[in-house]
């Protein structure tokens, strides 16, 4: 570049001996270092496959920054759908250590059943984090299945998060469904509109819900 500077002509710049081998040895070792870039990214999209999800130069920030958790946190809804990000806890050097939850994007907050650590490269802690989160969902629909005929509906759906709701909802769903069917065949001829009756009565008080929910005060 210096070379070229000194003259304003642009073909007698471009045109010096050995210019063109100089640039093709450059474009070579570009190519090796890209190549490299490329394995070595690789890796990691092994070691935790949600990277996959993310670009290349999303991936370099994530990595360059794995040892400050919270600058990896905006990364988080390209990784996970609708985690908006992670509640974390620090050391007595105040030094961040662990997560204990999840935020959604909507606010909505999941506290893991478990904490999770955060230390190691950020592809080891990310994976901890995962296993955290499928625990905890799965602890909660779990115990959500089970407290369904303990409480009233309209409490129940209140008391867990909104994906174990709607899961733990559909569970009962079907179980009931089966039920109304076996009454039906035990010659039991109104239980299904019976469910029926029930369903209609349950939507009326989500309904309700939601209108008190959202009208003005």
């Amino acid at each position: 570049m210096d070379e070229m500077s000194v003259s304003s002509n642009v073909v007698a710049s471009t045109n010096r001996s050995g210019l063109i081998e100089r640039l093709e040895h450059l474009q070579k070792e570009l190519t090796l270092c890209e190549k490299a870039l490329a394995e070595y990214l690789e890796t990691k999209r092994l070691a935790f496959p949600r990277f996959y999800f993310v670009s290349s130069a999303d991936l370099l920030d994530v990595l360059s920054n794995g040892i400050q958790p919270e600058m990896v946190t905006k990364h988080l809804t390209k990784l996970f759908d609708s985690i908006a990000r992670l509640k974390f806890n620090r050391d007595e050097s105040n030094e961040i250590n662990t997560a204990s939850g999840m935020y959604a994007k909507d606010g909505e907050y999941v506290e893991f059943n478990e904490l999770a650590s955060i230390r190691g490269p950020v592809e080891v802690w990310l994976n901890r984090i995962q296993a955290a989160m499928r625990a905890s969902l799965r602890h909660y629909v779990m115990e959500a299945v089970i407290a369904y005929e303990e409480k009233q509906r309209e409490q129940w759906l209140f008391d867990y998060p909104a994906q174990v709701s709607l899961c733990g909802s559909q569970i009962w769903w079907s179980t009931e469904v089966n039920i109304a069917f076996s009454r039906l065949e035990e010659g039991y001829d109104n239980a299904i509109k019976d469910y029926y009756k029930k369903q209609i009565s349950q939507l009326s008080l989500l309904i309700t819900l939601l209108l008190e929910m959202w009208s003005p005060r």
